[in-house]
């Protein structure tokens, strides 16, 4: 996968970033994995595809010690699928989140899922799982995982699926750890196929 190396593929306001505040270059950083040079895909995604209210595609995504996990190992829990990267502020922001959240609900059902979108894959996550102890699971996803999520043009965004593997919410930038427990403690508390 190439990536970008000289200041002519640079946006100019990334060369200059104190034209921008960080939220605004978290956002164009995300488009330039997004949209940049070898992140690109030839699939134009689903109008369907990562709504709510439709089934969460499938997806088997190595972890970062290499092992294969897949949707259908996720089935019967409700999950956090956060598509998130290392470079970026608001996702670190939500990571203790996460770790609290994982180790409260794990024994209710809930699976946490980062779908890490770095380009360095597992050498650049694991360092960073390590330091925030990250409890919870780690894949490394591409241009494909996320065009079949309708296209994650920001990170961090956080699919909420219920027990059934529908998406229930999507959500868009960061969320604070009390709004994404509201979310799921109503779908921790019903069991598959029943309406919560």
């Amino acid at each position: 996968m190439s990536t970008i190396r000289s200041s002519r593929h640079i946006p100019a306001a990334l060369r200059a970033p104190r034209a921008l505040g960080a939220a605004a270059l978290a956002v164009t950083l995300a488009l330039l994995i997004a949209t940049g040079p070898g992140c690109t895909t030839n699939k134009i995604p689903s109008t369907q595809a990562g709504t709510v209210g439709t089934a969460a595609p499938a997806f088997a995504l190595p972890d970062l010690e290499g092992k294969t996990v897949r949707t259908s190992d996720l089935k019967g829990k409700v999950v956090l699928l956060n598509f998130w990267a290392t470079w970026c502020p608001p996702c670190k922001d939500e990571i203790p989140d996460f770790v609290r959240l994982q180790s409260k609900y794990r024994d209710k059902g809930l699976a946490i899922v980062g779908l890490s979108l770095d380009h360095g894959g597992a050498q650049d996550v694991r360092p960073f799982a390590d330091e925030y102890d990250v409890n919870y699971t780690m894949l490394i996803a591409n241009a494909e995982t996320a065009e079949a999520y309708g296209g994650i043009q920001a990170v961090p965004t956080t699919f909420v699926l219920d027990r059934d593997g529908i998406i229930v919410k999507r959500i868009l930038g960061r969320l604070s750890a009390e709004a994404f427990e509201e979310a799921i403690r109503p779908l921790l508390e019903g069991a598959p196929g029943q309406a919560s």
